[in-house]
């Protein structure tokens, strides 16, 4: 009875786990194949804002600056605007420094945190679209005459650019937030084609200023704007053209601490907005959410059910004796791989273990926190910057 019951646990959630990584990807790609939901475009020049949002960024709003600064766009019709979340470092003091060639402050007295300080930004920007930034990407000069003639369709509310992670020193995990990331755009692109995105990349997306409602300051803004878009019978589409860099962590501690924030402010935001995983009022929106997020965010309360359930069942199977050491292979190799990183030495493909590893794991600690009632409303720079960027390659 015992081992029936640890088969039916094991195969369910095996079932889960292929169905969460590969199942929902070969989905949305197939029906993309045939469902594909077209995009308007012409070519339009609204007045654009690009938002800067900033918190201590004195080694890197130089840079970003003059990389804005270089957008080929009518100046007359581009306003950049830094909303400084209460630094104090020499942050406003650099953006002062453009004043004279047309860069707005917007300080926020206090640290309200980067949903609240946006918020406030956007009440004040000239734009009808509003292009959200960070201190730290990089933009391709293009980038404006990629995103806006997606906003020639009324029915889009939201486009997304692709984000590229670079890291010139090649360090362990970058390989594996860059293969992460690559396997994220992929679905983004599919999702896009089909529906409507269910989040942006915080560093490069743009609104409508009109459909721009404000969010509760814990929300993880580039998440949830897509719900508010949705909710108002607009889409948010993603474009592969409009392209930004930034860089990779380099540690696996700082990944971790950014993966473990982002997590339990997205799991706040699908519980506040709950009712939007009815795919019977939300439709194929639903199922993404349902399929890319929250089983996302479930996959080590699989993982963990494989590996007990394969435990007991080894005693009388060998191949789930097999499935056992393989998986306790895997995770030996990925703390292996940590030590190396610690130590300073290369772990090579060794990575790819470790970086699955510190997703799911951020996924336990990101539950755990939002359980708690942990709530985030302020960020800390993490990701260097790098000046020898320029414009996004």
């Amino acid at each position: 009875m015992h081992n029936s019951i640890a088969q039916f646990i094991f195969w369910l959630s095996f079932s889960f786990l292929v169905y969460t990584y590969l199942g929902y990807p070969i989905i949305i790609f197939l029906i993309s194949r045939f469902l594909a939901r077209n995009v308007k475009k012409s070519g339009i020049e609204p007045m654009v804002t690009v938002l800067i949002t900033a918190y201590n960024e004195e080694k890197s709003i130089k840079e970003k600056l003059e990389n804005t600064l270089a957008i080929e766009y009518p100046k007359d019709k581009l306003e950049i605007l830094v909303a400084s979340d209460g630094s104090t470092d020499r942050t406003d003091e650099i953006v002062r420094e453009f004043v004279d060639r047309g860069v707005k402050l917007f300080h926020q007295a206090g640290r309200k945190g980067k949903t609240y300080t946006q918020n406030k930004a956007v009440e004040i920007a000239s734009g009808e679209i509003v292009l959200f930034s960070d201190a730290t990407t990089y933009y391709r000069a293009d980038v404006l005459r990629e995103l806006l003639p997606n906003f020639a369709d009324e029915t889009i509310g939201c486009v997304a650019g692709k984000l590229i992670y670079v890291d010139e020193t090649n360090s362990d995990l970058s390989k594996g937030v860059q293969g992460y990331w690559n396997y994220e755009t992929f679905i983004k692109e599919h999702e896009s084609k089909i529906c409507s995105l269910i989040g942006a990349s915080g560093c490069l997306y743009a609104v409508r200023k009109s459909a721009y409602q404000e969010m509760y300051p814990e929300a993880c803004s580039d998440f949830l704007i897509c719900t508010i878009i949705y909710q108002q019978g607009l889409r948010s589409v993603f474009e592969p053209g409009a392209i930004c860099s930034e860089e990779t962590n380099k540690e696996s501690r700082k990944e971790m601490k950014m993966r473990v924030r982002v997590i339990s402010q997205t799991l706040n935001d699908l519980w506040r907005n709950r009712d939007m995983m009815n795919p019977l009022s939300n439709g194929f929106f639903a199922f993404e959410l349902i399929s890319h997020k929250l089983l996302r965010y479930l996959v080590p309360i699989f993982l963990i059910l494989i590996l007990v359930a394969s435990f007991i069942l080894a005693r009388i199977s060998g191949a789930f004796l097999l499935l056992f050491l393989i998986q306790a292979g895997f995770y030996a190799i990925a703390i292996f791989a940590l030590l190396l990183e610690r130590k300073g030495f290369k772990a090579g493909f060794l990575s790819i273990p470790l970086y699955f590893v510190i997703a799911n794991l951020a996924s336990v600690l990101g539950f755990y926190k939002f359980l708690k009632g942990e709530r985030y409303t302020n960020w800390e720079p993490i990701r260097d910057s790098d000046p020898k960027h320029g414009n996004a390659t």
